[in-house]
């Protein structure tokens, strides 16, 4: 199994949106650290553009062909959260290629993990709709590769963001081959994922939403990690494990009001590693960007480790037990 591998591209820092939160200095503030930490082992590689054909498996052609001629005619605003300029569209398709490429690497064993780092993020990015400071949803579109490109069956997405990534909840809603498992804030924008979402027609029970309060930290966080979605890995066995990586559930993030520490991402990396099943590393948000880069390389820390130390022990939290007992009201969890 070869090194793992941070996959980036320069067209990520071409995407502009203005003065914005999600903005080029949060992968600056990245190169930072990891170059302070001497690169913790990891391999870089410049990604490839995503293709049409990977693109249309999630976002009809119509989606695609809006954001090419928005960006190209000079960029726009999209709505009141979500624009576009000149290098939006490079950056976003390198982002969703980043992710297939991944993808690839982990599944074709040739790195231990990979993890892809560009912006714009994508989780809010619905199939027909751009929002929430998405463009493309590059994880949906990482396994929708999986599935096509590799024959997989069961891809399991874990969304650790603080804001609940609805446009993955929505393209995988109907489907049992995708498990989304939902830990995020609410009340918070974009006010989706209750409990109560739990998948419909073939998919009903593979959408798993995890809301927390205001204030959750560490000990909910990695609890629900442990404790939900590590049983669901054990019963469901899943072939790949895709993370939406978030760090804006940091408790000095800005646009949110959890307070996860640098400990709190370095106990969910680890519990991940620990599952056994290859996986890739999407970024999502983050809008401190010391907060990011210090989360984001806690997670390179866990997964590249040759010999990973065991995950941190934690204890059955309420929302962790209440989770367990939901999912145990109703196939497919019926067992777990």
């Amino acid at each position: 199994m070869g090194a793992p591998v941070l996959l980036r591209h320069p067209s990520s820092l071409e995407h502009d949106p203005g003065p914005h939160p999600e903005r080029a200095d949060r992968l600056r503030a990245i190169d930072r650290e990891l170059a302070a930490r001497g690169g913790l082992g990891w391999d870089a590689l410049e990604s490839p553009a995503a293709t049409v054909e990977q693109l249309h498996a999630v976002h009809p052609p119509e989606h695609v062909e809006f954001i090419r001629a928005l960006a190209e005619a000079g960029g726009g605003a999209i709505d009141l959260d979500t624009f576009t300029s000149r290098g939006s569209w490079p950056a976003a398709l390198h982002a969703a290629g980043g992710a297939c490429a991944a993808v690839d690497l982990v599944l074709g064993t040739e790195a231990r993990a990979a993890f892809s780092a560009h912006r714009p993020p994508g989780h809010h990015a619905e199939a027909g709709r751009a929002m929430g400071f998405c463009l493309f949803n590059s994880v949906a579109v990482a396994a929708r590769h999986a599935i096509a490109a590799h024959g997989l069956e069961r891809v399991l997405v874990l969304d650790w963001d603080v804001h609940h990534g609805n446009g993955t909840n929505d393209i995988f809603g109907a489907t049992d081959e995708v498990l989304f498992v939902s830990i995020h804030e609410s009340p918070l924008y974009p006010g989706t994922g209750p409990a109560s979402d739990s998948g419909s027609g073939r998919g009903a029970g593979y959408t798993v939403n995890l809301p927390v309060g205001h204030g959750s930290g560490d000990e909910t966080f990695v609890s629900l990690v442990a404790h939900v979605v590590g049983p669901l890995v054990a019963a469901w066995r899943p072939q790949l494990v895709l993370v939406s990586a978030g760090y804006d559930a940091h408790l000095d993030d800005p646009l949110a009001g959890c307070s996860v520490t640098d400990a709190g991402f370095a106990g969910m990396a680890a519990w991940v590693r620990s599952f056994g099943v290859p996986v890739a590393g999407v970024l999502e948000g983050g809008y401190d960007p010391g907060a990011l880069a210090r989360g984001l390389c806690e997670t390179l820390q866990a997964w590249g480790a040759v010999d990973a130390p065991p995950p941190p022990d934690v204890e059955l939290h309420p929302l962790a037990e209440a989770a367990l007992a939901r999912l145990r009201a109703a196939p497919p969890w019926a067992g777990l």
